[in-house]
């Protein structure tokens, strides 16, 4: 009752600018962040929500947030209750606004957002500074730290006061007032630089195109790419040619298949030097992001910047993620090597006589897998239909975890494009809403992610309150009769991102702050990365592997093609990511606030120590690192992808030893990870699932590097 009456306190503080009439109960219209959803299972109801709207409901949620925390200081008695638990309640305004907010400007931007987002972003993040950095309030959180023991918290409890008190920690609580100042000022400046750094990527993207207009340098494409590339020409107003984009869909059948080869250069260099040069260049903005980040990681007691990142997660410090890396890094580039002499030799074959240079990677290691494994691709993408891959990953989540999901036409939505479904355990109970967004476009960035509108909790009697979580993608479009063809590596992501919608799904704990994907970041990526595997299971894919025309199921000859063909080209896979990994912790050792780098020497200089081979490129170049530039969540934390493939690939071996639907090993996943999100320590959930500590062998044997 006193949280509802903070919440109406802060809304009727704002008076008129909020609403159009007083807080007496009667409403006409109204900013629909302020008031309780009136929509299936609480999805926001987007055909309401207005630009407008976004500042004044940020300006409630901020009232709204400090009043409860006014309350919190206002008690004598300090209880888990009293402090933690109402400070995770203290944000009802602010996490609706922020997740639709966040969700708009990554899916479904404008120019309109973008100028809010100048406006919005440095406010919540002073925001949540005065809060990290509010010593009243620490000090309640200090005194359950260290009490933890004599007022007997449950594990669980006490795991989250503990993530309180280091979070504070983190962000400045023992400073000096000079020095929180100073802290508050860097965190401005950084939310300020990954908005630009997240600006130039998008225009530059956007601003990118090849304009074909020979047909005959179209060979080698297959239909279906030709017939995209020749609408976007016609949406462009210049018919009757060709255009490609950057965009995944459109760059990567051009450097698969296209026997041009100036065409794959110009597309190979027309991506590597995104927003390197001119009026998007963010070597200027990196520059000022590694600065900022060197002065808060001295300000904060370490030694750098990629110290504080890697401290507080799993691997504990750079070294740990290193050693990791680089016993990953020497058996891919010797399979790299092995791969390019292939590729060369059938270069020569064809009468060539250039040397295999970056931008024949991709062509030639295409031909190469259907030399030795009679597989090719463009063939294959005719057994994965979007809605065929679709029914494969709801398939999956049913076999292993009995939820169903059935879709929700009317449900509200953010563009006509997204489908919504409800999702329902074995007993017809809702468990959440899950959304799907996969198709590229001119308002959305690239990639492939998950996130939430709602997350879970449970209230003081145990009930749930049950997620919204949506999966977005920017995969290969339909074209006219035609269904959207994914690729093998598009099928992975589809079923990569709903192993992270089922972790925000299904989870089952009772504080938010350890809901889902609130885990580690080198643990995050298990649950998305273990359900990868699945995708190419024989078993599975004679269920949704069908023919877009005929309906026909994958035939075995293929499916044992596609095994065959598993490792291909891991050399080049591994190599692009470790390496990309491996600059990501290089630039979290910077430490000098005053230096400024020659960003493209700086990757050279990399490669150079770690005999990167020519032909393979770092997986993101840094002016389009967006991981680790475009904020700080995943800086000097790429390897995480790794850290966890390690995981992922052990723990499959056991699915694989007991039967990849085994109900008892799959009642144990759901269980110890993704029940649990962060309420015990990873490694020990993991353990308990596996039965052993993990090590790098299976990953390496999974991609084929080691028997």
């Amino acid at each position: 009752m006193k949280q509802k009456f903070l919440i109406m306190a802060a809304v009727c503080s704002l008076g008129a600018a909020l609403l159009t009439t007083g807080c007496d109960g009667k409403k006409t219209e109204e900013n629909p962040f302020l008031s309780a959803y009136d929509t299936p299972y609480e999805i926001p109801p987007f055909d309401k929500i207005k630009t407008e709207h976004y500042m004044p409901a940020l300006q409630a949620g901020i009232e709204q947030q400090n009043a409860a925390i006014d309350s919190i200081l206002s008690q004598e008695e300090i209880t888990f209750d009293n402090t933690i638990l109402a400070l995770e309640e203290s944000s009802e305004i602010l996490d609706k606004v922020t997740h639709v907010f966040f969700a708009l400007t990554e899916s479904d931007s404008s120019d309109e957002l973008v100028a809010v987002a100048e406006e919005f972003e440095p406010a919540l993040s002073a925001h949540n500074d005065e809060i990290s950095m509010n010593p009243r309030l620490f000090e309640r959180i200090k005194y359950l730290h260290d009490n933890a023991d004599s007022l007997q918290l449950a594990p669980e409890e006490k795991r989250a006061v503990n993530s309180y008190y280091k979070s504070f920690v983190r962000n400045g609580a023992l400073l000096s007032d000079a020095d929180k100042e100073q802290l508050k000022a860097l965190n401005t400046e950084l939310t300020g630089l990954y908005q630009k750094f997240n600006k130039n990527l998008l225009d530059a993207t956007n601003e990118f195109a090849i304009v074909v207009e020979n047909e005959s340098e179209l060979a080698g494409l297959p239909e279906s790419n030709i017939a995209v590339a020749a609408e976007e020409a016609k949406a462009r107003g210049m018919e009757g040619k060709w255009v490609f984009t950057l965009h995944a869909p459109s760059r990567l059948p051009v450097l698969q298949y296209a026997d041009s080869r100036d065409l794959r250069r110009q597309m190979y260099e027309g991506y590597t030097s995104l927003a390197s040069s001119g009026k998007y260049d963010n070597a200027p903005v990196i520059n000022k992001i590694l600065q900022a980040r060197a002065k808060k990681a001295s300000l904060l007691g370490y030694e750098n910047y990629g110290s504080y990142m890697t401290e507080n997660v799993m691997a504990g410090k750079i070294e740990s993620a290193e050693n990791l890396l680089m016993k990953i890094w020497t058996p891919a580039i010797a399979r790299v090597n092995e791969e390019v002499a292939e590729m060369q030799s059938l270069a020569n074959e064809e009468g060539n006589t250039f040397t295999i240079a970056p931008y024949d990677y991709y062509y030639y290691a295409e031909k190469v897998r259907q030399k030795k494994y009679d597989l090719e691709e463009s063939k294959v993408r005719e057994y994965f239909p979007l809605d065929s891959v679709r029914n494969g990953i709801f398939t999956m989540a049913q076999k292993l975890y009995g939820v169903t999901f059935t879709e929700m036409p009317d449900a509200p939505k953010y563009n006509p494009e997204v489908k919504v479904y409800d999702v329902k355990d074995a007993e017809g109970n809702h468990v959440a809403v899950f959304m799907t967004d996969y198709f590229p476009r001119a308002s959305k960035r690239q990639g492939a992610w998950m996130s939430e509108f709602k997350g879970e909790w449970k209230d003081g009697d145990g009930k749930s309150s049950r997620p919204i979580i949506y999966n977005v993608g920017n995969f290969s479009k339909p074209v006219g009769d035609t269904p959207a063809l994914l690729t093998l590596d598009e099928v992975e992501t589809m079923f990569h991102e709903f192993g992270h919608g089922l972790h925000g799904m299904l989870t089952q704990v009772a504080l938010r702050s350890q809901s889902g994907t609130n885990v580690d970041r080198d643990f995050v990526e298990l649950p998305s990365q273990i359900h990868e595997h699945w995708a190419m299971e024989p078993e599975l894919l004679k269920v949704y592997a069908k023919h877009y025309k005929t309906g026909e199921v994958i035939p075995d000859e293929m499916i044992a093609k596609l095994e065959a063909a598993s490792t291909h080209n891991q050399g080049f896979t591994t190599t692009e990511l470790v390496g990309a990994a491996l600059l990501d912790l290089q630039y979290g050792k910077l430490n000098n606030p005053n230096d400024t780098i020659d960003v493209m020497a700086f990757e050279a200089k990399v490669a150079n120590k770690l005999n990167k081979p020519e032909q393979v490129q770092y997986r993101y170049r840094s002016p389009y690192f967006k991981h680790i530039f475009g904020s700080d969540g995943y800086a000097s934390g790429y390897y995480t992808y790794l850290w966890a493939e390690v995981l992922d690939c052990d723990g499959f071996e056991l699915f694989k030893e007991k039967g990849i639907f085994d109900p008892e090993t799959a009642a144990s996943f759901k269980k110890n990870v993704l029940e649990a999100g962060d309420s015990e320590d990873p490694m020990v959930l993991y353990e308990r699932f596996r039965g052993h500590k993990p090590s790098p062998d299976a990953l390496l044997r999974n991609r084929g590097l080691i028997k």
